[in-house]
């Protein structure tokens, strides 16, 4: 089973991802397009001002320190856990296979395709699994929930549960901002639990490169060694505590979002589409044919995902300023 999905970004390392416009600009030409491949919110926090020690001065320990303290409480996080700001969860994701020795990992497919990859390159023998029972007795098991594409979410006690089962859970929740109750954050979880968010996806900023990770202080210090002392720049400390602090955006945008998601369904059930998944940051789509679907868009230069395993998926990330969404209807007229 090919593992698939993606965060977005560049392709690299051979993987299939979204975020590739160059692709979509060497083959549909260059033109103001509107990348809708990737789960990024489209309707971006807006910037705040920026002190002139961001850009001047090597972050200090009390910075990074307050930038996690106010991802904890922005998501609820229980007493106890320790966090790490990182260059987004891609980093974490690179690090995790060096967090235990080589072994079995059990990925449940199809999802990010960068987890299997990562371990993979470590050592790690991998095998998809379709079912969350299915990952029982792996050494490493990894979760994303709500799963990109298809949006499925797991219950915490569910999620809590499996960790007895395996050697170490990683559940990514790259996603989860907008569904802030599947968090596992809030729960006391067992120490061979590590969870990954991300940051720029649902605050619309993927290029400042800042994401989280949580667990027990022995997971959270093993990264931390791994990341060096300047894990996360000045600049993404003092725009990403900015954001985490501002509740009543964050409050705002998830409904916003959620409209919004119900607007892209309709939209795509006019043009014969059905959703089969998704989440209030992407829609998955069923088509009768997910390229021609594709092309079909990027002629009007919107560029979407579709999947290596599956000849009907395509996912659609969601406009965001009302000249998108006329764009968006216009191509699918």
């Amino acid at each position: 089973m090919t593992v698939g999905g993606d965060h977005g970004g560049e392709d690299h390392g051979g993987q299939d991802h979204g975020g590739n416009i160059d692709a979509a600009i060497a083959r549909f030409g260059a033109g103001d397009w509107i990348d809708l491949s990737t789960g990024i919110n489209r309707r971006a926090y807006p910037l705040p001002t920026l002190t002139q020690d961001a850009w001047r001065g090597l972050p200090t320990h009390s910075a990074q320190a307050g930038l996690v303290a106010a991802a904890a409480a922005a998501w609820g996080a229980a007493p106890g856990l320790a966090g790490l700001a990182l260059g987004g969860a891609q980093a974490a994701i690179q690090m995790v296979p060096r967090l235990r020795p080589a072994a079995t990992a059990g990925v449940l497919v199809p999802t990010y395709n960068e987890h299997a990859a990562c371990l993979r390159a470590c050592g790690w023998d991998v095998q998809g699994c379709h079912a969350l029972d299915d990952l029982a007795g792996a050494d490493l098991a990894v979760v994303v929930n709500p799963n990109n594409p298809d949006g499925r979410c797991w219950s915490a006690e569910a999620l809590i549960g499996l960790a007895g089962r395996v050697g170490l859970l990683v559940v990514d929740e790259s996603f989860a901002d907008a569904q802030p109750a599947l968090s596992l954050l809030p729960f006391a979880c067992p120490a061979n639990i590590l969870i990954l968010r991300s940051f720029g996806k649902f605050y619309g900023l993927a290029g400042l490169r800042l994401g989280f990770a949580f667990g027990a202080p022995p997971l959270i210090d093993a990264l931390a060694r791994m990341a060096g002392p300047w894990p996360v720049a000045g600049p993404a400390i003092e725009i990403g505590r900015a954001a985490l602090a501002d509740t009543a955006w964050a409050d705002a945008m998830r409904v916003q979002l959620s409209a919004d998601a119900v607007r892209a369904d309709r939209l795509a059930q006019g043009a014969g589409w059905a959703c089969v998944g998704g989440t209030a940051l992407f829609r998955l789509y069923d088509t009768p044919d997910a390229t021609s679907a594709r092309d079909r868009l990027a002629r009007h230069h919107i560029w979407s995902r579709i999947f290596p395993y599956s000849p009907r998926w395509l996912r659609l990330g969601l406009p965001g300023p009302e000249d998108e969404w006329q764009r968006l209807t216009a191509a699918l007229a």
